[in-house]
């Protein structure tokens, strides 16, 4: 091969071969748009004020940062043994493969419709990742769950579910939990817990070594920004995570206000945040379920609702066109047809709605009967 042929041989053969074939996880932020109304990431609309108190830039952080450590385990009601603080949520679903699961060998498994990283993160790390279908009411199917098991190391159940919105039945966690004991990782990700707290499975930890839970400080937090994560799981459990999390998971300005957002005063304006945007939640669940071109608007205990529309891709488009982002789920499986609205504020929410109104709804051809009745073609 000549110098000129060497220096052309692109990087890309160089990497590994699953990552070649990779499709990356397409973010609301990756998507784009240039819209002013952003509701495709189920992020909080208005941004939290914070002034930095650490200056110590010189000094690398602590691996895990004990004021945040012990707020975040009191304020969920474990001990700070139980708590390992991370980068996002995202970050505790990498840690877990990549602790547990042995590349070409073992499998992760989770429950279609549900978040779109677990796939991601699997095939990154050369992991299988293994599907086993919702019910149609999106619950886990528990008897194909036991049957598909074999060789799978970690399971993720997301509760709230998202994109769906809604909770996954404790009773069947609880089973999973009794299932996999001795065999898998079972992960709850309660990203969107703070809008319905009393659905934690938090207080099982001391039932369930297996367990682990995952928690932000994005949703409810309105901290996206600041990427900041928790896995809630017993000290073993956590011990094992601690040996293949980054030196310095947390940058010192991101320790410095996930303490303040963890304070007294930071979980109270949370809890107002929690009770706005459900309230606003429910006035736009009222003013959907109004519109001609929506046909289903799903229940949830989130910061985010699902809804099915008659030509969902042309009211996507129609919107995005008018600066109103949302996110599109037909891709998803069991999903044809629906877009997911994130709660923003009531003034976004009425836009909206502004822009939906107009759209038409299902048309059908109409036949002649003796009755004059109409019916569906």
């Amino acid at each position: 091969m000549s110098e000129t042929s060497k220096q052309n041989v692109s990087v890309v053969g160089l990497a590994r071969e699953n990552v070649q074939q990779l499709t990356p996880y397409q973010s609301a932020r990756r998507l784009g748009g240039n819209g002013d109304v952003w509701l495709n990431a189920n992020e909080y609309a208005l941004a939290p004020h914070f002034e930095l108190t650490a200056q110590t830039f010189n000094r690398y952080p602590e691996c895990q940062p004990k004021d945040v450590v012990r707020r975040y385990a009191a304020y969920a009601g474990v001990q700070p043994e139980q708590v390992l603080v991370c980068r996002g949520a995202d970050e505790s679903i990498e840690l877990l493969i990549r602790a547990f699961c042995e590349p070409g060998k073992d499998a992760i498994l989770y429950c279609p419709p549900t978040y779109g990283m677990y796939s991601v993160s699997a095939e990154t790390f050369g992991v299988e990742g293994r599907t086993v279908m919702a019910k149609e009411d999106w619950q886990l199917d528990l008897p194909a769950i036991e049957q598909a098991l074999d060789g799978v190391k970690l399971v993720y159940v997301c509760s709230p579910n998202n994109p769906t919105g809604n909770l996954i039945n404790p009773e069947d966690i609880r089973s999973l939990l009794e299932t996999t004991r001795g065999k898998a990782v079972v992960a709850v990700d309660e990203a969107y817990i703070e809008f319905c707290p009393q659905a934690t499975v938090a207080g099982w930890l001391k039932d369930y070594p297996h367990l682990a839970i995952l928690r932000t400080l994005s949703k409810a937090f309105a901290l996206a920004g600041l990427r900041c994560g928790f896995t809630l799981a017993n000290s073993e459990l956590i011990d094992v995570l601690m040996k293949v999390i980054a030196p310095y998971p947390l940058s010192t300005p991101v320790a410095d206000i996930a303490a303040q957002a963890l304070s007294e005063q930071g979980l109270a304006l949370m809890r107002k945040r929690v009770a706005e945007v459900s309230e606003t939640r429910e006035w736009l669940r009222q003013q959907l379920e109004q519109c001609d071109c929506v046909e289903q608007v799903f229940t949830s205990e989130s910061n985010y609702l699902l809804a099915r529309f008659t030509a969902s891709s042309s009211v996507f488009k129609t919107l995005w066109d008018q600066g109103i982002i949302l996110r599109d789920q037909n891709k998803q499986p069991g999903l044809s047809g629906c877009l997911r609205i994130t709660i923003g504020t009531r003034q976004e929410c009425q836009r909206d709605i502004d822009a939906l109104r107009p759209l038409p709804g299902a048309t059908y051809t109409v036949r002649e009967t003796s009755s004059a009745s109409k019916e569906p073609m």
